[in-house]
């Protein structure tokens, strides 16, 4: 099930907001809302649910004794650690990459092997990522063991977050699962992040995504220069919005349960440097990668390059069961590398819309290779973007590129701070305009703003859904 979804939308939330509202206290709300998150994953993977439930104990055992033996027996606490890590990356490994290691064993060595036809569990990437953070961090002293399985598996399941992030590490939520408040106003703003995530998804990134699949699937024969940059372009709108977009309907679902989660991004197009974009673009992953791999290994102060190389690969690969994204990974390697080493000083010194122009060129090449799961087909598409190509446009392309022009306008500003900025600033003038009469006036007029925002862009994406069938989640598939 997705968040946009008529059955999401109209069907499981209002059941699940009232069965949990109705719940006498905090207690039986997690037990009834871990009960509805085994739910709405099952609802599309009955049997891989019980793949996740297996990662949940495995860490709750592993767990519960490693706290048990940190300070009895380092070496026991230890192994039991590395038993959580190794069951939990061997799940990971045999659903998610037997079948691109047994085919590319076979290419290698000539070998005639099956190669195995495994269902690929949603968001398998993310909740082995989120029970390993529960280990890690009771081994590091930085969490208390749970003692509650319901709850642990809560922290595992939940369903806002469950199969395209943000990461939830357990530190961050370990306090808000014996304790958290709901209130009107936390429900309210969690009702706007929600409208507006699914704004972005429903509005623009499938519209985005539709264009660019009708020119970036072309065969070479029939792409044209323009076409493979603007199909580009547009893909990066469709990943930017679809991702950034489930991340935002996942923070305000929380805010609507009482829980508050991290961002996830951070206007990543504004950026001027690659280090930059990457410190804006899915924080979550790029942290705990930080915090577990790249700060463990010695980070800046010991093999630093190798540090990033390692991280990197881990990056790419942790994307997909598919040599591209290996190479996705070790090409933002190689450029991080070299602006640490060098580049970084460099575009300090130069004006800021170099550095974004740079970064923007940057990462359109590494949505090339994102998008390309096929090496050839990839390197062909990134030819014809240097004019490799029998056209450099025709008529139809142009006729696509005029009709959406004010679509790629609003999707541009949409990716930048501006109407965020907008927004404030009204509410300033406002403040020092009624002053101490704020709450009277203020208030009221950014709640009607709000309520009619929520139900205009609700209204928008009821009508978009019922009569479009195009509506991938592109993270669904890590």
């Amino acid at each position: 099930m997705v968040f946009s979804s008529l059955a999401f939308l109209y069907l499981y939330l209002p059941i699940c907001l009232l069965l949990y509202f109705i719940s006498p206290n905090l207690k039986a709300k997690n037990f009834v809302l871990m009960l509805l998150s085994l739910l709405f994953y099952a609802w599309g993977e009955p049997l891989c649910v019980f793949v996740m439930i297996l990662c949940a104990i495995v860490n709750f055992v592993c767990g519960a004794l490693v706290g048990k033996y940190l300070d009895k027996n380092k070496k026991t606490s230890l192994f039991m650690l590395w038993c959580a890590v190794i069951i939990s990356l061997g799940v990971l490994i045999v659903y998610k990459y037997s079948g691109l290691l047994v085919s590319s064993f076979n290419s290698v060595f000539r070998t005639s092997l099956p190669v195995p036809q495994i269902a690929l569990p949603i968001g398998i990437s993310f909740f082995t990522f989120q029970c390993l953070s529960y280990t890690l961090d009771v081994y590091r002293g930085k969490a208390e063991v749970q003692k509650s399985f319901s709850d642990f598996l809560l922290f595992v399941s939940l369903f806002p977050q469950l199969i395209a992030g943000p990461i939830l590490r357990y530190n961050d939520i370990a306090q808000q699962l014996k304790m958290r408040y709901h209130t009107l106003e936390k429900f309210y703003r969690g009702i706007i992040r929600f409208v507006s995530g699914l704004m972005k998804k429903v509005i623009i990134a499938n519209h985005a995504g539709e264009l660019a699949d009708s020119l970036l699937d072309l065969s070479a024969g029939q792409s044209t220069v323009l076409g493979v940059w603007f199909g580009v372009i547009m893909y990066a709108f469709q990943i930017y919005f679809d991702f950034s977009g489930y991340s935002d309907m996942a923070i305000g679902l929380g805010k609507m349960f009482g829980f508050e989660y991290n961002e996830n991004f951070n206007y990543p197009y504004i950026s001027v440097s690659i280090t930059d974009f990457w410190r804006r673009w899915h924080i979550s992953l790029g942290t705990f990668f930080r915090d577990y791999v790249y700060i463990p290994l010695g980070g800046k102060y010991k093999h630093q390059i190798f540090n990033i190389f390692l991280v990197w690969s881990l990056t790419g690969i942790w994307h997909g069961a598919s040599w591209n994204f290996l190479l996705w990974g070790v090409y933002f390697g190689i450029l991080l590398t070299i602006e640490k080493l060098v580049l970084l000083k460099v575009l300090k010194k130069l004006p800021k819309i170099i550095g974004w122009l740079y970064s923007m060129l940057i990462v359109l090449f590494g949505w090339v290779l994102f998008y390309f799961t096929n090496i050839n087909d990839c390197f062909t598409a990134i030819g014809i973007m240097f004019g490799n190509a029998a056209d450099a446009y025709n008529s139809q392309l142009l006729y696509t590129i005029k009709t959406n022009v004010v679509f790629v306008i609003i999707a541009a500003f949409s990716s930048t701070p501006l109407f965020t900025s907008l927004f404030k600033k009204l509410y300033n003038n406002l403040n020092s305009k009624y002053g101490k009469q704020k709450e009277d006036y203020i208030s009221v007029i950014e709640t009607l703003l709000g309520t009619a925002y929520s139900m205009a862009g609700l209204f928008i994406c009821t009508s978009l859904l019922v009569s479009s069938s195009y509506n991938p989640f592109l993270y669904f598939r890590f």
